[in-house]
């Protein structure tokens, strides 16, 4: 595994990652931070982002989204914005050309705070989260204290409190007992049934109860390898998050990211300061 600092200049010439974090308390509230992608050179970047809990939203300055989902670099074009859901499966993204990226990463149902249209179940390109006037002032620099003053503005500006108590109250339980979980038992405690507390929990959040405490729990053994004990055995790492033995582990890396624990850490980049963890192809 690699590690890069908040900023840093890649092998590739003047490749840039910046991770920073909001300024404002109830921006604070829902987004977890934001960051700032550049790749002058680009020709193509291609690489694997795997499931999590949170959801993104990627603001490109001048591209266009294929339907086979490449992102390609247009000269004079318009941005291009795609709201990422919570999802299960390893996405693959391709940057074609020229790359000026900026990225909101919400913490689950954060979204919901400033935007009402989002479809949870799937990726969506074709919704002007942002306005022109609004895009242009925030591709037309690089200083990311001046970054998180506009996005800050410009979210507070679309905030609207929204309240889902059932989902809300599921994924604060989820995060409070991940290591000793049931549906049946949080379904019976919110006292509603399994069968309606996913539903509920689909349409707001895009996946199933089961597989967001899945999400979570792989989520939190990265965190714990990654930045907190990142000499620990993955048997000790097994047991400190109640899976039954190692090869339940194994399984559970290999159903998120097609890889066993060790080849996943070994081959990942860790960019930013935050928990942005990639897989380059190209």
């Amino acid at each position: 595994m690699q590690r890069w600092s908040s900023f840093h200049k890649t092998p590739v010439a003047m490749e840039t990652f910046i991770t920073f974090k909001s300024n404002d308390p109830l921006i604070s509230r829902y987004v977890h931070y934001y960051y700032l992608d550049l790749k002058p050179n680009n020709i193509v970047t291609e690489f694997e982002c795997f499931p999590h809990y949170n959801n993104t939203l990627s603001l490109y300055r001048s591209h266009h989204y294929t339907p086979d989902g490449e992102i390609v670099y247009q000269e004079n074009g318009t941005p291009c914005q795609i709201f990422t859901p919570v999802r299960e499966k390893v996405l693959t993204v391709k940057q074609t050309g020229k790359v000026h990226r900026i990225v909101i990463v919400f913490h689950a149902m954060g979204i919901q705070q400033f935007y009402r249209e989002p479809d949870f179940g799937v990726l969506n390109n074709s919704y002007n989260f942002f306005s022109t006037d609004e895009l242009t002032d925030l591709f037309d620099g690089n200083d990311t204290d001046t970054l998180t003053h506009q996005l800050d503005t410009f979210l507070k500006s679309r905030y609207i409190a929204y309240e889902n108590p059932l989902p809300e109250k599921a994924i604060s339980e989820i995060f409070s007992n991940y290591e000793d979980f049931s549906v049946e038992l949080l379904a019976e405690k919110l006292s509603v049934s399994r069968r309606h507390l996913n539903r509920v929990f689909k349409k707001n959040i895009g996946v199933s109860v089961k597989k967001f405490h899945e999400i979570v729990v792989f989520r939190k053994t990265m965190e714990r390898k990654l930045f907190i004990r990142p000499e620990e055995s993955f048997t000790s790492l097994a047991y400190q998050f109640n899976f039954s033995d190692q090869a339940h582990l194994n399984k559970t890396f290999d159903n998120f990211t097609k890889k066993s624990p060790t080849t996943f850490f070994k081959k990942g980049i860790l960019l930013g300061s935050q928990d942005t963890f990639w897989h380059r192809i190209r």
